[in-house]
């Protein structure tokens, strides 16, 4: 994002009317440190808890890791431009933000995507699945993530670097997004916008054709368990790792599959702020579900 006049940008937020901000103040720093406390405490007992050290624990630890870094780089300074009322934020900062919420929220697709196939090879291949699921390829898998989503967003951060903000530093959001940024910057953004688009249906397709194919080979498969017992416990081992697929892919595609980014933001702020409030609770609301799946999953190994 190179200019020669802008050095600092305003971020609107949400709303001007202060009960709403305090409302709003109250409703994130709670959701912000019952994220933080629980993905916190998920990471803790897989690290102390010898009966955790297993793959499926494995991914959603550094999925509550993901989480915490996706909701720190943006809810902390929301919350301090509601409180002090500077709204002020710089350029590098600025772009420091975008970095790392396009990277987490990138890299979450493709977490999601290998905890499905571990949920496949747990329940199609449990004989194996010890032996496929090493913590070598567990390590490998994880890596390949994260070099994926960064692989994903240099092309179009690459662009956005060159952007230019002629006489506007209003950001008509709460958080240093790409959309807002190409909403105000001075020349054609046709291609930065369509280089956006492109990344993101490869990113969905990707991630989505390996969930796809993993649960199709699940279902296929639990539906050949002769026991209606058996059917519900491995149904309960991938449900809600299929609930949050469907919610992340889904307020993904309704957030970043505009036809462009010069159209209004309102809706899309509210949105946002539900993912950065609530998505990053998802790891809370999966462990419980994936505790009593471990148990169940050693009466098919």
């Amino acid at each position: 994002m190179r200019n020669g006049t802008v050095t600092t940008f305003i971020l609107l937020g949400l709303t001007d009317d202060p009960q709403l901000q305090g409302l709003i103040f109250v409703f994130l720093f709670l959701t912000y440190m019952l994220s933080v406390t629980g993905n916190l405490t998920i990471i803790t007992l897989t690290f102390v808890d010898s009966h955790l050290k297993t793959p499926m624990y494995f991914f959603l630890k550094n999925v509550s890791f993901l989480e915490i870094c996706f909701t720190s780089a943006c809810i902390p300074r929301y919350l301090y431009n509601i409180a002090t009322g500077d709204k002020v934020i710089t350029y590098n900062a600025c772009v420091t933000q975008v970095f790392f919420l396009d990277l987490c929220g990138v890299t979450e697709f493709f977490l999601l995507a290998a905890m499905s196939y571990d949920r496949y090879v747990a329940i199609c291949k449990p004989l194996h699945y010890v032996t496929i699921m090493s913590s070598r390829v567990c390590r490998i898998l994880i890596i390949s993530c994260w070099m994926a989503g960064l692989c994903v967003i240099v092309p179009p951060l690459s662009l956005g670097l060159n952007l230019e903000f002629c006489d506007s530093n209003l950001i008509d959001h709460f958080a240093c997004d790409a959309s807002p940024l190409v909403k105000i910057s001075c020349p054609d953004t046709w291609f930065v916008e369509q280089t956006v688009i492109i990344c993101a249906v490869l990113t969905l397709n990707m991630t989505l054709s390996c969930v796809v194919l993993s649960y199709s080979s699940i279902i296929r498969t639990i539906f050949q368990f002769p026991s209606v017992q058996q059917r519900k416990k491995a149904f309960s081992t991938c449900s809600s790792n299929m609930i949050v697929v469907s919610i992340t892919c889904g307020t993904c595609i309704f957030i970043y599959m505009n036809p462009t980014a010069k159209e209004e933001v309102t809706v899309k702020k509210m949105v946002s702020l539900l993912i950065f409030s609530l998505s990053p609770i998802e790891p809370i609301y999966l462990y419980p579900e994936e505790q009593s799946s471990q148990e169940s999953l050693q009466g098919f190994i």
